[in-house]
């Protein structure tokens, strides 16, 4: 039996286009998943009124979701707050852990909480998030696929302007090593599936959403990823779908690529188009 897995990023509400709000949730069911993964930045300037708009979204996805923090849901412009009780409007409307997991016999979906308040911009990967990590990544049998949330990248493009995240490249490592397969972030609000890297590097997979809803879309259309994970008959095989949403406000597919995990890590990807291209209002 497969296992089908939405990944979307950097909602901002505060920041976001309402016209979107209803197309994103009709595709997000539609489309079935088991689980959806949300990597942080849900609200513009961590104010109430905002995570109330995001719970309320949420609350009409019918599969589970695991959400983790970002730097905007935290109140930079209130330092008191900030510094004293940084994710108490998080933990309020949206959930009290900010290191979720979720769990089936084909994928752990494990949620590593990047957010300080005195790293707000860059993240910073702790060693107590990276342990707990790898604690679930350890835990389960072989054939499990291990991914993790997480709203920082743990590796940048090159040109981006943004500094590395605190301990990104000690984290990646250790997770590689406790058989994490695929991680999922935000943060930049760009589309990027990073290729399997060289025979020295971490054989992680890295999935990076641009931005679901917001109006701060750079250059890029609003977008999420739809990760198939394989069957008893595809054993090893995930594909994944990027959907965009166009200036009807439509959700479509738009590339795919499919890689195989093999007993030496993950095989080059092939870009496709979708097999079933698919219009979502």
């Amino acid at each position: 039996m497969s296992t089908r897995l939405i990944h979307i990023s950097d909602l901002h509400f505060g920041r976001d286009r309402p016209e979107l709000m209803r197309p994103l949730l009709a595709a997000l069911n539609d489309l079935a998943p088991d689980v959806v993964a949300i990597s942080g930045d849900l609200t513009q300037r961590a104010r109430a009124s905002q995570f109330r708009a995001a719970r309320t979204f949420i609350d009409h996805i019918e599969a589970p979701v695991l959400c983790v923090p970002g730097n905007h849901d935290l109140p930079v412009h209130r330092p008191f707050r900030r510094f004293f009780r940084p994710f108490s409007n998080y933990r309020k409307h949206i959930s009290p852990d900010l290191s979720p997991a979720w769990m089936s016999p084909d994928l752990a979906l494990i949620g590593i909480n990047t957010m300080s308040p005195w790293r707000w911009q860059t993240g910073w990967a702790t060693r107590r998030e990276i342990r707990e990590a790898v604690g679930h990544c350890t835990t389960g049998p072989a054939s499990r696929l291990n991914v993790i949330v997480a709203h920082h990248p743990f590796e940048l493009p090159k040109g981006s302007r943004k500094r590395e995240m605190v301990n990104a490249e000690w984290g990646l490592t250790r997770l590689a090593e406790a058989g994490a397969d695929i991680i999922l972030s935000g943060h930049l609000h760009r589309w990027r599936v990073v290729e399997p890297p060289g025979p020295n590097a971490p054989p992680i997979l890295q999935i990076h959403c641009g931005t679901g809803l917001s109006t701060r879309q750079r250059g890029e259309p609003n977008d999420f990823a739809l990760i198939d994970i394989g069957s008893a008959e595809t054993e090893g095989e995930v594909t994944i779908t990027r959907y965009v949403a166009e200036d009807d406000a439509t959700f479509h597919a738009l590339t795919c690529h499919r890689f195989q995990r093999g007993a030496e890590g993950w095989t080059a990807p092939r870009a496709h188009p979708p097999r079933d291209p698919v219009l979502l209002a």
